[in-house]
């Protein structure tokens, strides 16, 4: 067994209980009305925290039955943040979501940037020094390593979105015009809106529907595994392990 909180424990084989219908093209990701062991939120975290020997934070959009973007964040980077510890959105992150008009399953990292001033539904959340989004723009350079396990990750069918959240910029491996189209992308985003990068696996409806509950975890893992190296170059404290 492995224990994902002080209530929960999960099977030894994560996934065991999970159903492909959970993913719900028409209204997101199913939470409610489940056991622990089928709740895609206790069954990666404890999967992410048995991988990487360390504790992680999950996070939603979403209320009621079914959700809409789930994440996980590694707790010792969010930890070490001076100033944007007691948040999520500063820290790049794990996250699944159902695209519902695409009809796709997405899961992969995102890395968030908040308005420079508040206001405009923004909250009292704006970008701080600390958060991941520095280390992001960074490595938006062709030399730098980010940016060639980007373009590796695009030659095997990953995507990527980049900008603001109401327009982001969709880039694929056979049309990429590379990295610094990226980073316009990022630096595109106007002063008083969120925006981020995302970079995921597209899993289409047809192949969740006839994909088995354990495949579709196994398939997220996976995909997690793929982005760790990236995720450690842009987190402030580089704290998962690479894939096996």
């Amino acid at each position: 067994m492995v224990r994902s909180n002080d209530r929960t424990r999960i099977p030894a084989h994560p996934g065991s209980s999970f159903r492909p219908e959970f993913l719900d093209f028409e209204r997101g990701i199913r939470m409610g009305h489940l056991e622990p062991e089928e709740r895609i939120t206790q069954i990666l975290k404890a999967a992410l925290a048995e991988r990487h020997g360390i504790r992680f934070i999950c996070d939603r959009w979403g209320r009621g039955v079914h959700w809409q973007w789930i994440c996980w964040v590694p707790e010792p980077a969010r930890k070490a943040k001076p100033i944007s510890s007691g948040v999520n959105f500063g820290c790049a992150k794990y996250y699944i979501m159902v695209d519902r008009e695409e009809r796709v399953f997405q899961s992969g990292m995102q890395i968030e940037r908040a308005a420079l001033r508040a206001g405009r539904g923004s909250g009292d959340i704006v970008l701080a020094d600390d958060w991941d989004w520095h280390s992001l723009l960074r490595r938006l350079r062709p030399s730098d390593a980010f940016a060639r396990d980007l373009r590796r990750r695009l030659a095997d069918g990953f995507v990527a979105r980049a900008g603001a959240f109401e327009s982001l910029q969709t880039f694929r491996g056979r049309r990429f015009p590379g990295v610094a189209a990226v980073a316009r992308a990022c630096r595109s985003i106007p002063a008083d809106e969120w925006g981020g990068f995302q970079l995921f696996y597209p899993m289409p409806e047809e192949e969740v529907r006839a994909t088995p509950g354990p495949e579709i975890v196994e398939a997220i893992l996976a995909v997690f595994d793929a982005l760790a190296p990236m995720m450690n170059r842009v987190l402030q404290v580089p704290c998962l392990r690479p894939p096996k």
